[in-house]
């Protein structure tokens, strides 16, 4: 018999820390893609509105 525990403090922080990472890395992305031009955009997928739509960041390192 089995039993499952709860995740402990260390695994949410963890988790936690991840997500954030992503959301980051998410936004830093789209703010790259919105320094395209449209027809470069276009070829690979995007559409410029839908990307204003979406959080942006610019990280200059």
């Amino acid at each position: 018999m089995t039993v499952k525990s709860k995740k402990g403090m260390i695994h949410n922080a963890f988790d936690a820390m991840v997500n954030a990472r992503a959301r980051q890395a998410s936004s830093y992305v789209n703010g790259a893609l919105l320094m395209l031009d449209d027809d470069t955009l276009k070829a690979y997928g995007y559409d410029r509105s839908e990307l204003r739509r979406r959080p942006t960041a610019f990280y200059p390192f």
